[in-house]
């Protein structure tokens, strides 16, 4: 189990340092970019995914912090999810961490890439895609897992 949970925290300080160390470029006035496809600009929202829940105000953040904290207790707990996902939930929960994190330092999550080639799509950032991923990387292990499962009872 040591050794899970070392992976697990290499995935969750990698993916939350990194995410900080874009996001301190672009608060710091690094990294303007506009292009056909897609724009880096600097953001801030004060919302979750497509600024939803914004009336919350401060009280997401806080909202927020307990969701990871009841989630990070719950796998801790339930170690057999921790075990077979433990990078895809790493980068998870360093990603959420982070963009949280920005909550309370900035007053909402710094945001800068800007999709906007055949439409518009909301601002998003890197602990965005990582949370993406993460997510695509279980549901991947789950199918796979469910099809060996299958293919061994036959």
């Amino acid at each position: 189990m040591k050794g899970i949970f070392l992976k697990f925290l290499v995935a969750f300080f990698v993916i939350f340092a990194i995410d900080q160390a874009i996001k301190w470029l672009y608060v710091t006035g690094y990294g303007r970019y506009d292009g056909e496809f897609f724009s880096l600009i600097l953001t801030y929202n004060r919302g979750v995914a497509f600024s939803m829940f914004a009336f919350l105000g401060e009280n997401l953040k806080f909202i927020q912090t307990a969701l990871l904290i009841v989630v990070f207790l719950y796998l801790v707990k339930e170690k057999t999810i921790l075990c077979s996902h433990t990078i895809a939930v790493g980068m998870i929960l360093g990603a959420g961490s982070s963009n949280v994190l920005d909550r309370f330092i900035h007053g909402g999550v710094v945001d800068y890439v800007f999709w906007h080639k055949w439409f518009e799509f909301a601002v998003f950032n890197f602990a965005d895609v990582m949370i993406d991923i993460g997510v695509v990387v279980i549901l991947l292990q789950s199918f796979l897992h469910k099809k060996a499962l299958k293919k061994e009872k036959n």
